[in-house]
């Protein structure tokens, strides 16, 4: 009778912790044992022995959902229809969503300036109108995913003037798409000023741009500079357009690993007039591909003026490029100076084209391959061609620190010897420049497809749009993600905390801590390293190195790092010499399989396994070692 008893009064405190338990979307951990950060919580005490605190930055990255959210979404997840409750779900549990955009259909007469604007999709606007001018200024700007759409916008208008000034800058996951803009216009102008500079990831396409256009001018100026990973297509751009009239002025500059695909650009135009002006200058690799550029045009002028100067690597693909073009004048000037050796591959160049078409390449860079190029018929001359003894291709250490310094931020690597208290150093950007995500519940995530091959269903979930900024950002990560480790590497990819926890004890054993700079103090300022302690009483060990990924929910690479020295450093204000700032740094011993061109070698003037490279670990990074 007492056992009886003893389950009936189990039975109903059970039963009285599941009412409070899925009580609604106010819940906490502290006051609920059930949530999904509560379950973290008690993970994290069953499988780390360590005994220290557990660190508040990574514990307040556990999912925030409620224990009734994660259950219901949890029963969406297994019956694959997540994507139907896709805002509630991402806002809930703090994800990373584009908003759903639905059309905009007046036509609007007037002028428009539209200032402090988001998230539109723009149909048959400007469509047909007889002049005026509409301006976007400061559009989208500092957002995070901001989508816009702008479909016949100013097609089949006169005389119409468009003006993109700050249109998406300083943004995340940037999505611009511009269809059929100015197609079949005549006359008018359409200027983009600052597009997407300083963004991350951007996706900007521009499909039938000008499309038959009459003599219409577009001009871009700071386009997509100093942005991050991102690219930019343009598609029919100009094509079988009258005198179509395009400037790229200082496109792409100092941006790193962006790319632009133009394909069909001023295809079949009639005497179209492009100029590429330091567009991709400063770059860190970028990557170019013109495909049927200027094919079958009559009278075209092309110019590619300090066109990828002073990059970093590169390669740039002309395929079909002014192909059966006629009288087209084409020239390269200063092109492809890159300060590490880029690539340039053009096939059936000028193919084909009449003996009145005229080819210059002035200073023109190394590494290039010409395959079917038109000789016969067609004017073509080789000035100051750079061969490879000649290269601006030069070894690091023979770099000014000006030149290595478009690339590598200062301060972003040193060396070892740095770690000591009193020297006064450069403090990079640590700043955390990825859009503010929580992990999921395990539970969640385990039903979730996550590989490249699984995209399609990815896409479906998230409601991503073909060949979007959102695809995109997945792929990349993914990638990433299944890329084979190199020599030595223990990685993997953790979407929730449960699983980076399993993957440091893994590697380091259940006795561990973990680390991060404790604030950005300091960032892009000079600092001067205070009391140093080195973990592990600074001797050589491994640490499990944990950095973002992009991706809708907060995702990290983590990965072993063998034969490292960590170090916690107080960072003092070089007049005050107060204390702003404590910072994790880590300085890796063997570097023998670290690319030449690393950005580590490229500053500190060295090549792989000569030198140790140190750094700070940068905001919401982390690095894990065996508790001392």
């Amino acid at each position: 009778m007492n056992k009886q008893l003893r389950l009936l009064c189990l039975f109903i405190l059970f039963s009285l912790f599941l009412c409070v338990g899925f009580a609604g979307a106010g819940d906490t951990a502290e006051k609920n044992p059930f949530t999904p950060k509560a379950f973290a919580i008690r993970y994290w005490d069953k499988e780390i022995r360590s005994g220290l605190p557990k660190p508040p930055f990574l514990v307040s990255k556990a999912s925030p959902l409620s224990a009734a959210e994660a259950a219901a979404f949890l029963k969406l997840v297994s019956g694959n229809s997540l994507s139907t409750r896709l805002p509630e779900f991402c806002a809930a549990a703090k994800l990373l969503c584009f908003p759903e955009v639905g059309p905009r259909l007046e036509k609007h007469d007037k002028d428009a300036n539209f200032a402090v604007y988001r998230d539109n999709n723009f149909t048959n606007y400007g469509t047909g109108r007889p002049g005026g001018l509409d301006s976007f200024k400061n559009y989208s700007e500092g957002e995070n995913i901001p989508v816009n759409d702008f479909r016949r916008y100013s097609r089949d208008s006169a005389g119409h003037k468009d003006g993109f000034l700050s249109y998406g800058t300083n943004g995340n996951v940037v999505q611009q798409s511009f269809h059929t803009y100015a197609a079949g216009a005549t006359g008018g102008t359409g200027e983009f000023k600052h597009y997407a500079d300083e963004t991350n990831v951007p996706n900007l396409g521009f499909t039938s741009y000008s499309d038959n256009a009459n003599g219409r001018t577009q001009s871009f100026s700071s386009y997509s500079e100093n942005g991050n990973a991102g690219e930019q297509t343009f598609t029919s751009y100009g094509k079988n357009g009258n005198g179509p009239t395009n400037v790229f002025a200082s496109y792409g500059t100092e941006s790193n690993v962006v790319g632009s695909g133009f394909s069909n650009y001023a295809e079949t135009a009639n005497a179209a007039n492009d100029t590429f002006k330091g567009y991709g200058i400063d770059m860190n690799n970028p990557t170019n591909t013109f495909s049927n550029y200027a094919a079958g045009g009559n009278g075209a002028v092309e110019r590619f003026s300090s066109y990828r100067d002073k990059a970093n690597v590169g390669a740039d693909s002309f395929t079909s490029y002014a192909k059966a073009a006629n009288a087209a004048d084409i020239g390269f000037s200063n092109y492809g100076k890159s300060f590490n050796e880029g690539t340039d591959t053009f096939t059936t160049y000028a193919k084909s084209s009449d003996g009145e078409t005229k080819v210059g390449f002035t200073s023109y860079g190394v590494n290039n391959t010409f395959k079917d190029y038109e000789k016969k018929g067609t004017t073509v001359s080789f000035a100051r061609y750079t061969n490879i003894s000649t290269t601006l291709s030069v070894s690091a250490s023979s770099v000014s620190g000006s030149l290595v310094n478009k690339w590598v931020e200062p301060g972003k690597f040193f060396r070892e010897k740095m770690m000591k208290e009193g020297t006064v150093m450069p403090m990079p950007d640590i700043k955390d420049k990825m859009p503010e995500r929580s992990f999921l519940p395990r539970s969640i995530l385990s039903k979730l497809p996550f590989s490249v091959s699984k995209i399609d269903e990815l896409k479906q979930v998230f409601k991503a749009s073909d060949n979007g900024s959102m695809e995109k950002m997945m792929k990349d990560s993914l990638e990433e993600c299944e890329r084979a480790p190199s020599s030595g590497e223990t990685k993997r990819c953790v979407g929730s905390l449960e699983d980076m926890i399993d993957f440091a004890t893994s590697v380091l054993g259940r006795n561990v801590a973990v680390r991060t700079t404790q604030n950005v103090n300091g960032s892009k300022k000079s600092v001067v390293v205070g009391p140093v302690r080195g973990i592990n009483g600074g001797k050589v060990t491994q640490s499990v190195s944990c950095h973002q990924s992009l991706f809708p929910y907060l995702l990290y690479y983590c990965h072993a790092v063998p034969k490292v020295r960590v170090y916690e450093a107080d960072l003092l204000d070089p007049k005050t010499k107060a204390k702003i700032n404590r910072g994790v740094a880590i300085c890796h011993l063997d570097t023998s399989d670290w690319s030449p061109t690393h950005g580590a070698f490229l500053s500190l003037g060295s090549v792989p396994g000569r030198i140790e490279v140190c750094h700070w670990i940068f905001e919401n990074d982390m690095a894990w070692t065996i508790a001392d």
